[in-house]
């Protein structure tokens, strides 16, 4: 399904079905199981971004929960993700494909059953107020259901099927509140969140470097692109996935890769298959051998991991790259506008943000479903110029590496 799809059936659906399953609950109240949970899932549906910050969430409750058995539940199609954090074991990820609509409600209703079977004790629902995960957490059986909840905010209503409602709290990092989900499992406070946020963003904790891959990445650079030559390498993602708005002009991206190139680094373009036409611009416009198209060379998210510890940077619009770039040791820049730094900012160790705030910005959030009323003209990136931009750059290469 597409994202339009997917929020025209949440928006028709989701509301009547969350007030009807609210109504059974309401008859039949939970008991809370009188031990720890043994059997905890997590759903994490969302963009693979947000997937990534997740990691210190998994870490919190693999060591307030020793004994417990671990499962996450997400999209087919995002399971790269969890499977490259490597915070449980493969067979422990459930999946539901969203390929068509009657494939996602077969899976869905398949899933229930599945999720009833292993007698779970408690859910993480880490979605923003999706229905969907709502109803699927509550179909779970689970006693313990915890997630976000608006009160009384405006907007996306999923009834009171969760027990342990945690506020969306708009001004803290997602990976905190996603620790903030993990302490409500035991919490016994109304709301499930009285506990001090965490003073600054958390770290990520990098992955176990591959070396061979990365020395069979560095051979294959220099065999396949003699035109890079020695030079120290930058990488550019000018791509914005569903969510056009989020796109940094491509020109300037041309016009940075010039910058870099006249003072004697390399420039690579990546990229899924989808936004090989942007490379192929960037590269026409610095008709320079040290600036190639790496946009649809690499087939996996486990590819590009070699490629970030190659590379000297990173530079890209708010997406899943710069967040899976941030479990490696290269530096990170990356574009705000439509969104905020202060909730999704890559948790890299050596990582800085670009953002003009406008008095429209963010205007993709939580409440709207990530909808935005701009007309396309985001001006919140237009307005970040390629001065800015390569000062930020050069002062991040400049730094030590993480």
């Amino acid at each position: 399904m597409d994202l339009n799809t997917e929020r025209a059936v949440d928006q028709w659906l989701g509301p009547p079905l969350c007030a009807l399953a609210s109504m059974v609950h309401a008859l039949r109240p939970d008991r809370a199981p009188g031990h720890p949970p043994r059997t905890v899932v997590v759903m994490l549906l969302s963009e693979m971004g947000s997937m990534v910050c997740s990691q210190p969430m998994w870490r919190a409750l693999k060591a307030r929960y020793p004994g417990a058995t671990l499962y996450a539940l997400v999209l087919e199609k995002n399971r790269a993700v969890i499977d490259l954090l490597g915070e449980i074991p493969r067979e422990n990820v459930l999946t539901i494909s969203d390929a068509s609509p009657w494939r996602f409600i077969r899976e869905s209703l398949a899933m229930v059953r599945r999720l009833r079977r292993l007698a779970v004790d408690a859910v993480v629902d880490c979605e923003l107020f999706a229905r969907f995960t709502a109803l699927l957490s509550f179909a779970s059986g689970a006693p313990i259901r915890v997630g976000f909840d608006p009160l009384t905010q405006e907007g996306l209503y999923r009834g009171r099927l969760n027990n342990r409602r945690v506020p969306y709290n708009p001004y803290v990092h997602i990976a905190g509140q996603y620790l903030t989900l993990a302490g409500a499992l035991d919490s016994a406070a109304t709301p499930p969140a009285k506990a001090a946020a965490p003073a600054a963003r958390p770290a990520l904790l990098p992955l176990p470097l591959d070396e061979p891959a990365v020395g069979a990445c560095q051979t294959r650079l220099r065999t396949e692109y003699p035109g890079l030559g020695e030079r120290p390498l930058v990488l550019l993602f000018p791509g914005v996935g569903v969510l056009t708005i989020r796109g940094w002009p491509v020109e300037s991206y041309a016009l940075l890769a010039m910058e870099l190139i006249g003072r004697g680094y390399a420039v690579a373009v990546i990229g899924p298959p989808e936004d090989v036409p942007l490379g192929e611009r960037i590269v026409a416009a610095c008709r320079h051998p040290a600036c190639i198209n790496l946009a649809g060379t690499t087939r996996s998210i486990a590819d590009l991991m070699p490629l970030f510890e190659v590379a000297e940077l990173l530079i890209g619009n708010d997406g899943g790259p710069c967040h899976f770039a941030a479990l490696t040791r290269v530096r990170i820049l990356t574009f705000f506008g439509p969104e905020t730094p202060l909730l999704y900012a890559p948790l890299g160790r050596t990582a800085a943000t670009l953002y003009q705030p406008l008095a429209c910005s963010p205007c993709l959030t939580a409440y709207n479903h990530r909808r935005t009323y701009c007309d396309g003209d985001n001006v919140c990136l237009r307005q970040i110029g390629v001065p800015a931009a390569l000062e930020a750059t050069l002062q991040l290469l400049a730094s030590p590496r993480a």
